[in-house]
């Protein structure tokens, strides 16, 4: 067994001791590997492993990564997590099958005007900034309401969920807490949140999609310079 399967298999038992402990089956909880930084190889690995739905943060990273493996593995699933520029909205549409970071009116009207122009329509997850850090992208909790309104009524968007990242000093689980709250008020299935390092946290309070990168791939090796 490679690296890569052996912390697969890990993460999937930690994954279902976490489900059986909230009371959940394990079915419920989507792992999203997240390979930024790393490797086709390693995705491909893997792959092999029985891995198929992967996180990826940057558009021109993944478009060069992905399109080759999609052939041999046509239930392979991406995911576009991180910071999205308006003008990469059409490359993201054409590449990815889940845009989480929706997090913005011109990204909402950039992203429903490529859907047009490529005949895809990603599912789409709001990003919201649950601890309302200044430096970091995402939609206020307050302000959630109007910006669902804004996207489905002037641009047809449909929203299939939201996704957070708590602040990394706090305890995580009053933020994933209200999140969970949040996303049962608005009719809203899919919640993305949790990571390596609190993805157990996440599924007590009803995560459906974790995003482990660091105990699947290892530390990721960034570019010198």
């Amino acid at each position: 067994m490679t690296p890569i399967a052996s912390a697969l298999e890990r993460i999937q038992d930690r994954i279902a001791a976490a489900c059986a402990a909230a009371g959940r089956r394990p079915e419920e909880v989507t792992l999203v590997a997240v390979s930024k930084t790393h490797p086709a190889e390693s995705v491909a690995e893997a792959l092999a492993a029985g891995q198929h739905v992967f996180g990826e943060n940057r558009v021109q990273e993944a478009a060069a990564k992905f399109p080759a493996l999609r052939p041999a593995h046509p239930d392979m699933r991406l995911h576009l997590i991180g910071a999205l520029q308006t003008n990469k909205a059409r490359d993201a549409v054409r590449l990815a099958d889940t845009i989480e970071s929706l997090d913005r009116p011109r990204l909402a009207a950039a992203l429903a005007d490529a859907m047009i122009k490529e005949g895809r329509r990603p599912r789409l997850l709001v990003q919201v900034n649950i601890g309302q850090e200044p430096q970091k992208a995402g939609i206020a909790p307050e302000a959630v309401d109007d910006f669902l309104a804004l996207c489905r009524e002037e641009h047809g968007l449909e929203i299939a969920g939201l996704m957070c990242i708590p602040p990394a000093e706090d305890a995580p689980g009053p933020y994933f807490t209200r999140m969970a709250a949040m996303a049962s008020r608005l009719g809203l299935r899919t919640l993305s949140m949790g990571m390596s390092g609190d993805f157990e946290a996440a599924i007590a309070e009803g995560a459906t999609h974790v995003r482990v990168g660091t105990a699947i791939f290892g530390h990721r090796p960034y570019p010198a310079g």
